[in-house]
């Protein structure tokens, strides 16, 4: 008997997390229509038409996956066959430890794939209320810059209101613009990532009068107001510049500001009291991204105060940085373990607008979804990803792993998360044991030991749970 082909899966988004829940629905042996408004509708942030655009920085951020969370998740989604994750390999840029990308590279990259796959088709249009019933299986990828339109429907829908964050964008600076008399070329603590030489960064030194001035300079800048978003609360993982700047004199020295290992190759015996590091951008490395420097100043305001930076005096902008509003749902109330919504089965999430943070987190429940909606629609047993993992701990955290919150109890606090180990649970009693030899052991050396042994459970259980998919009859 032939098997049929299953009916085809809707995706509304192509984004990051769009993108790769239809590719993992497609791969496994189901049709996708993609839906993707830019090329008839533009947002405030993106500037290009192409799937998978990157708005914000171009890093996936640390690739380690021996004794950091972020690589873990990189490497568990590797092991998934994350479109994401290819296209990102392939079009990496140094970036010390990081995994840093061309982002127009990386764009095209996504695009050519998806559309050159036979079983996704991509279709350009607004998608204004939730998908039709009749559509069967769907999942909305739409992300922190859903459609106004799109947004209400699902207010309407869950009867919950929807959880807004600002989110700021840094600004890229052409390379040649950039006075290499002043900056150097060096990595923290010459740490060589991937595909890096120790060196991927540029580095710009402040001493301390023009630290001071800097500082001064941004908390008196001219700020884009809020109007109708008062009140929204930023993510902390993505504060604008002057924010950092107004919450303590010293916030920024310690932050994305932070001169420690680094040595001024122009002048070693003198420690810089602040440093702005730039990373490289594209491929060609013409374009730098001012790291950390995500900002709400007006461009005027951006031009001048970040010409104040030791060799950035004659910088010329890519970009300048811009101010977003990111919305997200109550995830913990609205969705169930396999980010379905409650009210209404076959319908999933996925993406930020779950409330997850970060390129390679969004992509990772796009990755979720994508295979659950295809086992659904195939008649498979959805496995769940282990919570050992770090796909697994961060599904947890979206869909039930949230604070609850102690001045009003029974009321439900949820907000954005990037993956990190606090995510994962304990590991058994006895696990981490000092190693012979070793007189003391405590602190940094034990919470290290810890973290590799976390990371190792990790991608030892994503081996696993993938090997009891393909097991399955």
């Amino acid at each position: 008997m032939m098997k049929t082909t299953p009916s085809p899966i809707h995706v509304v988004g192509g984004g990051l997390a769009g993108s790769e829940a239809a590719w993992q629905v497609a791969q496994a042996g189901v049709p996708v229509i993609l839906h993707e408004m830019r090329g008839v509708r533009g947002t405030d942030a993106h500037r290009t038409d192409g799937l998978a655009e990157l708005v914000c920085s171009n890093s996936f951020r640390s690739d380690d996956a021996t004794a950091n969370a972020v690589g873990v998740i990189h490497a568990e989604m590797r092991l998934a066959g994350s479109l994401i994750m290819a296209c990102a390999d392939k079009h990496q840029v140094p970036a010390g430890g990081a995994l840093a990308v061309d982002r127009d590279g990386f764009s095209d990259a996504v695009s050519q794939a998806i559309h050159a796959h036979p079983l996704i088709t991509v279709v350009r249009e607004e998608v204004t209320g939730l998908p039709p019933q009749d559509w069967g299986p769907a999942i909305i990828a739409s992300g922190p810059l859903t459609s106004p339109d799109l947004a209400e429907a699902i207010r309407t829908e869950t009867g919950e209101d929807a959880l807004a964050f600002f989110d700021a964008i840094a600004p890229i600076i052409h390379r040649d613009s950039i006075d290499m008399d002043i900056c150097w070329y060096q990595s923290r603590y010459d740490k060589v990532g991937p595909g890096g030489t120790g060196k991927d960064y540029i580095n710009c030194p402040l001493d301390e009068a023009q630290y001071n001035a800097f500082v001064d300079a941004l908390i008196a800048g001219d700020t884009v107001g809020f109007k109708e978003w008062e009140g929204t609360p930023y993510f902390d993982g993505c504060l604008p510049i002057e924010v950092m700047a107004e919450r303590g004199r010293e916030t920024l020295r310690h932050g994305p500001m932070k001169p420690m290992g680094l040595t001024n190759a122009h002048n070693p015996t003198v420690k810089a009291y602040a440093v702005v590091q730039l990373r490289q951008d594209n491929a060609l490395g013409t374009l730098y991204n001012m790291v950390g420097f995500q900002t709400k100043l007006r461009y005027g305001a951006q031009s001048e105060i970040f010409r104040m930076i030791p060799g950035l005096e004659n910088a010329e902008f890519a970009r300048l940085g811009g101010l977003h509003r990111n919305t997200y749902i109550n995830s913990p109330v609205l969705l169930d373990p396999s980010l379905q919504l409650k009210s209404r089965p076959g319908l999933r999430f996925a993406g930020q607008i779950t409330g997850c943070e970060g390129y390679v987190e969004s992509a990772s429940i796009g990755l979720l979804a994508g295979r659950f909606a295809a086992a659904d629609r195939k008649g498979e047993i959805i496995s769940l990803p282990p919570e050992t993992t770090a796909m697994g701990s961060l599904l947890r955290h979206i869909t039930g792993g949230h604070l609850v919150s102690h001045e009003e109890p029974g009321k439900r606090s949820f907000q954005p998360m990037n993956i990190n180990f606090g995510l994962f649970p304990e590991l058994a009693p006895g696990s981490i044991v000092k190693p012979e030899g070793v007189k003391r052991f405590r602190g940094k050396d034990k919470t290290v030991m810890k973290r590799q042994l976390v990371a190792e459970r990790a991608l030892a259980d994503c081996k696993a749970w993938l090997a009891s998919e393909l097991a399955q009859p």
